[in-house]
């Protein structure tokens, strides 16, 4: 009786995440997208990343694209796909910030998706470029604070295929952090699935202008 009720726990509550799965075993992606500024302001400045030099102008950076599974999530998967050269993660840093974050997350991600390097690369950009940024976010002068939920609603308005279960708006000490979409593995918006459905509810998050 024991095991079985053990059984069931591990069921409920087992582990989110997988390490060394096979590569390409996932459902969807999960394309996050954090707002730079704000990361410079927790993180990037302590760091001195380059990301956060004045007069780049980074707004929305691609943190990542993620293989999701239903529930849970899969990394540093096993592949026989070659590492990144260093030009390779050189060129995502117009849309990434820095060449060591897509490093970071082809080691962590990108593996996960069964692609070689070049082509996970060339469908994390796609990505990227499939989605509207808000260009009233840019417009910023000063630093504010607000309602989580306008910048989700901001990207619903801007993006008139996205809806409200299709993305996710997280927030990290006090501030807003990332926009999380969900797309399927032809980069079209899917319901995001339990783990990911998680939204700040913060009504007074804040916001940093682009540098």
């Amino acid at each position: 009786m024991r095991a079985w009720i053990a059984a069931i726990l591990i069921g409920l509550t087992g582990p989110a995440w997988a390490e060394g799965e096979p590569a390409g075993a996932f459902d969807y992606y999960v394309m996050s997208l954090s707002w730079s500024p704000n990361w410079c302001a927790l993180e990037g400045d302590a760091k001195g990343s380059p990301q956060c030099d004045r007069g780049r102008g980074f707004g929305w950076v691609l943190h990542g694209l993620w293989p999701q599974n239903e529930r849970g999530w899969p990394s540093y998967c096993r592949t026989g796909a070659r590492d990144p050269s260093r030009a390779q993660t050189a060129e995502m840093a117009d849309i990434m910030g820095t060449s060591g974050l897509a490093w970071y997350q082809w080691k962590k991600h990108g593996r996960c998706a069964g692609l070689s390097a070049t082509d996970y690369f060339a469908t994390a950009r796609a990505a990227y470029g499939s989605v509207t940024r808000p260009e009233v976010l840019r417009q910023l002068k000063d630093p504010i604070t607000l309602p989580a939920s306008v910048i989700e609603e901001a990207w619903l308005r801007d993006n008139p295929d996205l809806h409200a279960d299709m993305l996710t708006v997280t927030c990290k000490a006090g501030r807003i952090q990332e926009v999380r979409i969900c797309l399927t593995k032809d980069l079209e918006p899917r319901e995001c699935g339990v783990d990911v459905s998680r939204d700040c509810r913060m009504r007074d998050a804040g916001f940093e202008p682009i540098r």
